[in-house]
């Protein structure tokens, strides 16, 4: 099922956002204009109500308020939302205004409980609302008024709120308007603006659909490509590369195995082939059966080679540490190629380093054991045996090789060095020879010393010294060739 749009998501989003700001910033505006309005009310309300209180307080007696009922209801003459009545002590009304519509009729049961008295002054905080049915509030406030003869009246201002009401209402519906139309027109300018902004992406998407195996070397390119999808950018075709590399490695990987397959699988049939061609002896049947054995002892070799470059790939090969003596392990190494080295006519020297290292600095051998170091036995084993096998290979008959252990200045690492007289190796071929079947002369293919190469030794070298977090490298001048391995040394 196809996934949300992103455009419309983010278009949405903003929209949602606008209308929740225009929602906060018009209800901040609809209460604060509701609260100016209802305190411009209420000062007209107690300046009218207090107005009328002094009026009432020159007046003598209830007749005088009959009789000048103009003069005080000229407080609530011009605003026909205000109404007033003044009433005795027995509720009976002395004077009116604007009261048809019942606004103090309605403020009449609190009258008793909640009117200001003479002695009180008259301020916003003695006004009342109240509400009857579906009718709008009403808003005033009653007071009490002491005659010249000492009778009291009681006064009661009203104000009707429908206006008011009205006029927020219209406020309102103004308000939702307004963020419905801005919400409509945020979420066209966002889905515009994001579907404009997201033009790069599109056509990076493009860029990776037509990129296939045999481009991968086709780089991504966006023009005026934003920062943040810049780094993107960098990053894949970064990855192109790395993969580029991968596939080409791979492929040459392969077609170098092909090939080296093909070598001892033809030897085997043509020998088979030519042993088929007529009746032999038994020593000719013989001899075909130990070429044969030789060819798969040769393709044996290659396989194991190849898996186990395959399992020390893996993110779970499992390597046993333990400390190890540098010089114990070559000389056993050493031990174990003295044959092959006499029949290839070549001497094998292990050089004891720590002899040397005693004679110069006493202190250095105390902090690193001499030649002791971390590692894996088997696999370093193996790394020297592979340097060594190669150095036999190649080393002219009275020759000479020497193996070598010994700590850097630093002491931050262990030098196991095989160095073996021979010819010179390309300084343009030295950073290659640890590639997998890569030989820096195809003639040495064929080199009768020592046991046949599978192509592999060096790759599998390299492999070993990057799961002990070391380094393998290789130096050639004219006098021969040394293959260093460095281990790295931890103080405790």
């Amino acid at each position: 099922m196809a996934g949300r749009s992103l455009t419309t998501t983010l278009a949405l989003a903003f929209a949602g956002t606008t209308i929740a700001v225009f929602a906060l910033v018009g209800s901040v505006l609809y209460f604060a204009l509701e609260r100016q309005v209802t305190h411009q009310d209420d000062d007209e309300i107690v300046l009218a109500a207090r107005h009328t209180r002094r009026l009432a307080n020159e007046l003598r007696s209830f007749d005088d308020v009959r009789a000048h009922a103009d003069r005080l209801t000229s407080q609530v003459l011009g605003n026909t939302a205000l109404s007033m009545d003044v009433r005795d002590s027995d509720g009976n009304m002395l004077s009116s205004h604007n009261t048809a519509d019942g606004a103090t009729s309605m403020l009449a049961p609190l009258v008793a409980t909640q009117r200001v008295a003479q002695a009180e002054r008259i301020t916003d905080t003695a006004i009342v609302e109240t509400q009857q049915g579906s009718r709008m509030p009403v808003r005033g406030l009653a007071t009490d008024a002491l005659l010249a003869d000492g009778s009291a009246v009681t006064i009661v201002i009203a104000r009707d709120m429908t206006d008011r009401w009205l006029l927020l209402d219209h406020y309102r519906d103004r308000l939702y308007g307004a963020g419905f139309g801005g919400m409509l027109l945020a979420f066209l300018m966002s889905w515009m603006l994001v579907h404009e902004s997201l033009r790069p992406l599109r056509e990076l998407a493009a860029h990776a659909a037509a990129i296939t195996v045999d481009r991968l070397h086709a780089h991504m390119k966006i023009d005026d490509a934003p920062r943040e999808l810049a780094v993107v950018i960098a990053s894949l075709n970064a990855m192109l590369d790395r993969l580029a590399g991968g596939f080409q490695r791979m492929s040459q990987y392969t077609a170098d195995l092909a090939h080296d397959m093909r070598t001892p699988l033809a030897n085997l049939r043509g020998s088979t082939e030519v042993a088929l061609a007529r009746p032999r002896g038994v020593e000719e049947y013989q001899a075909l059966l130990e070429s044969n054995l030789e060819e798969c002892e040769r393709l044996s070799r290659m396989i194991e080679s190849v898996l186990f470059l395959a399992r020390a790939e893996h993110p779970q090969f499992v390597t046993h540490m333990k400390t190890l003596d540098a010089h114990a392990e070559l000389a056993r190494v050493a031990d174990y190629f003295e044959g092959i080295a006499d029949d290839a006519g070549v001497k094998v020297r292990v050089l004891d380093a720590r002899r040397i290292d005693n004679k110069t600095n006493s202190e250095n051998e105390s902090e690193t054991s001499g030649s002791a170091f971390r590692a894996d036995a088997e696999l370093f084993r193996r790394a020297v045996s592979n340097l060594l096998a190669n150095a036999i290979r190649h080393t002219p008959r009275g020759g000479k090789i020497t193996l070598s252990a010994q700590p850097e200045r630093a002491a931050e690492s262990l030098r196991v060095s095989v160095a073996n007289e021979g010819s010179h190796i390309d300084p343009s071929a030295l950073e290659r020879v640890f590639d997998r079947f890569y030989r820096a002369d195809p003639a040495r293919r064929t080199a009768p010393a020592g046991p046949a190469s599978t192509g592999l030794g060096l790759a599998i070298v390299r492999t070993i010294m990057e799961l002990h977090g070391g380094s393998a490298f290789a130096e050639s001048d004219e006098t021969g060739t040394r293959f260093i391995l460095l281990f790295p040394l931890k103080r405790k």
